[in-house]
Formats: C-alpha cells, sequence, structure tokens
C-alpha cells in the first residue's frame, strides 16, 4: 500500500459519502468544485445547500504535497524537507433546530523520510442534547473501534473530548466522538489494518448523521436564536483550535475550502446568560460536564 492507493481510496470515499447524503436529504444535490495549488497538488470541494434537512454542507477531498515552509515548521512542528498529505473533510449544518451538526474526516499524512500517519475522528454537535441519541452515537463509534482493538474507542473518545473542547469558555463544542492523530503501525495494528479503520469510519459517517435525522424529537421550547449561538461556538472552535484549518492556512492551501465548515448563520450575544431549568441551561450543564456516555 502506497500513498496514491489511500488517495484513490479516500476519493472514493467522498463519492460514496455524498451519494449518500443526497439519499438522506431528499432533495439537494452536491456540486463539484475542483482546484489545484500552485505549490503541488489539489482536490474537490463539494458543496450542497438549500436541501430539505441540510442548510449547508461539504464533502471536501484533497492531495496536497511539496516543501515544508519555515512558516509550517514553526507552526505546525513537522521535521523535514517535503510532505504529501491527502484526506476528505466533512462539515453538515442541517436547517432544523433539532437535528445537530456532524463533522467528520480522515487524512494520510507523510513526510519525505519515510514517515506516515494517519489521522481523523467524528463528532457531534447537538444544538440541544438529545442523550438517548448521544448515547446511540457513541454505541455505534464503540462497535467500529472494537473490531480492531478493544481499547481503541476509550483512549480515541477520551481525545475527541480534549480535543473538541473550547479552553476559553471551559465548555465541550458539543458530544464528542471518536478522535486519533499521528496513528502508525503500533504492534497490535498494521498500516493496513489503520487504513482500513479510516474506510469503515468514512462510510460509517452517513449511517450516523441518517440515525440522528430520523430519531431527533423537536420541542417546542426549542429556538432559532440557540441555535445561532451554539453555530457560533462552532465558529470559535474552527478558528481558534482546530488543527486542520490550520495546517490549510499554513500549508497555502484554498481558503474556500478550508472554510467550508463555517456555518451559513452565526449569532453572538453579549454576556449571555441561559435561564435555569430551560433545555438551553440543560445543555450548557452537560457541555460543561464529561459524559462517559456508554454505560460500562
Amino acid at each position: 500500500m502506497d500513498k496514491h492507493q489511500i488517495t484513490e481510496s479516500f476519493r472514493e470515499v467522498q463519492e460514496y459519502i455524498c451519494s449518500k447524503l443526497e439519499d438522506i436529504d431528499g432533495k439537494a444535490e452536491f456540486n463539484a468544485d475542483l482546484w489545484s495549488r500552485e505549490e503541488g497538488g489539489g482536490g474537490r470541494t463539494n458543496t450542497i445547500q438549500d436541501g430539505a434537512i441540510i442548510e449547508k454542507g461539504g464533502v471536501a477531498f484533497s492531495e496536497v504535497f511539496g516543501s515544508v515552509s519555515n512558516q509550517m515548521s514553526k507552526q505546525l512542528k513537522l521535521e523535514g524537507e517535503s510532505f504529501f498529505a491527502t484526506g476528505v473533510s466533512i462539515v453538515i449544518h442541517s436547517k432544523a433546530i433539532h437535528h445537530p451538526i456532524i463533522h467528520m474526516n480522515i487524512r494520510y499524512f507523510e513526510m519525505d523520510e519515510g514517515v506516515y500517519w494517519f489521522g481523523g475522528g467524528i463528532d457531534l454537535t447537538p444544538i440541544y442534547v438529545n442523550e438517548s441519541l448521544a448515547e446511540c452515537f457513541h454505541l455505534r463509534l464503540k462497535e467500529l473501534c472494537d473490531q480492531y482493538d478493544s481499547s481503541m474507542y476509550e483512549r480515541f473518545k477520551k481525545w475527541a473530548d480534549e480535543y473538541f473542547y473550547l479552553s476559553h469558555r471551559k465548555e465541550s463544542r458539543g458530544i464528542g466522538g471518536v478522535f486519533f492523530d499521528h496513528f502508525s503501525e503500533n504492534g497490535v495494528l498494521t498500516k493496513e489494518q489503520i487504513f482500513q479503520f479510516c474506510i469503515d469510519l468514512g462510510k460509517l459517517f452517513p449511517e450516523l448523521y441518517g440515525e440522528q435525522i430520523s430519531k431527533a424529537v423537536a420541542l417546542k421550547e426549542m429556538n432559532q436564536e440557540w441555535q445561532l449561538l451554539r453555530r457560533s461556538r462552532y465558529v470559535e472552535f474552527n478558528l481558534l483550535h482546530d488543527r486542520g484549518t490550520k495546517f490549510g492556512i499554513y500549508s497555502g492551501g484554498r481558503t474556500e475550502s478550508i472554510l467550508l465548515s463555517m456555518p451559513p448563520e452565526a449569532k453572538w450575544v453579549y454576556n449571555y446568560q441561559e435561564e435555569e431549568n430551560t433545555l438551553e441551561y440543560q445543555t450548557q450543564q452537560i457541555l460543561k460536564s464529561n459524559r462517559s456516555w456508554i454505560t460500562p
């Protein structure tokens, strides 16, 4: 297995996910935008909007390579003279308040010295936390992880809790999921097995989103302002903390594709305080706690 085979498989994952998401939405279709990078490589950014369910979404594939600039070396702590990176990144913003924001990415990175690693993850950002659906989401992820290594879910779940965290607000972005980085052959899993785990995670994505949509419950107390406020937290995380955003910017990536994750609308209210005994207050309390979600 080499980087070219991995790249082609990631292209296929992008096509698979787009097809499944179109089926889930039932109205909108993806538009493809091919782009190239002057320093080397390019990609295909597929976007969807104004659907029956999806307000704005993107499934982006990229394959970029070239020299490691001084800025990349300093900001991203890369050692070596050249790099190769390929991956698929997805963010879906739904119209309905009771539907969550969902994100996933899988990526492969290789340096000129033969050092390689995989990374990625998937996480869920509900506007209002439905605890039953949160448990279902985590159970499905655990089932996949357990097929490869029974210790993976707990490690990757903990990593996601720590990564998808707004440290400047001391709250989680959502209900977490799994996250992994610098994942390479380790004596338990081979490179081929780790690669297959990434492919399986990618193909699981539309199933998880479909389950969250089909089982979601709208409550009368839900309001759109809270949706816009929760989206603003999403923006804050991606601009301040997200590694993928930073890599894209510092590697000279395509700005439109890098910022595809931004919601169509968001809102900031100065010193907003949730009233006690409201759905907003309940959600915020969950975001400030550390839930296991799966009962041992």
